[in-house]
């Protein structure tokens, strides 16, 4: 971009001004970023709903695991279409698990009105995990119907068939 400046500034002395500073860093590779941002996902579901016995790195393969600790101004090799069906599957129970997790959540907190999801995570005010699960299979390479089928199979066995239904 071209940054045109006054005369007035042009003769200042002093350090180097924080556009300048911005324009001469390096360009981030945004899939990297990306990448990031799902292995953050997973890690803050994993907390959220107290996912026991369960390794985030399992959820990806050698190069996913190799890009993680890479400079996000690299150009990495990231996984590629082709997965080992091992990893999907413990991708599509991870995401199934989320859904689960979510659901049983979301029940509990109805039937206990005296406090309300929102009184115990107010950080999350308005976030649809299972919407998010549906988000996170897209990248993990994860149908997509598998997840939303299991959504609604978990609200018929939890007797919110109203929301099922929809």
């Amino acid at each position: 971009p071209v940054l045109d400046t006054e005369d007035a500034w042009v003769s200042v002395e002093g350090p180097v001004s924080i556009v300048e500073l911005a324009l001469e860093q390096k360009r981030i590779h945004y899939p990297l970023v990306e990448h990031q941002f799902v292995l953050c996902t997973i890690l803050y579901a994993i907390m959220r709903f107290s996912l026991k016995s369960l390794k985030p790195l399992s959820l990806f393969d050698s190069k996913g695991k190799n890009a993680f600790f890479k400079d996000l101004t690299s150009i990495q090799l990231l996984p590629s279409g082709d997965m080992d069906p091992n990893v999907l599957s413990i991708r599509q129970q991870f995401l199934v698990k989320v859904v689960s997790a979510a659901v049983q959540t979301l029940c509990s907190s109805q039937k206990a009105k005296e406090v309300s999801e929102e009184e115990l995570f107010p950080f999350e005010k308005g976030k649809n995990w299972p919407a998010l699960a549906v988000d996170l299979a897209q990248y993990l390479q994860i149908s997509e119907d598998v997840v939303k089928r299991h959504y609604v199979c978990e609200l018929y066995s939890y007797g919110m068939d109203h929301l099922g239904e929809e």
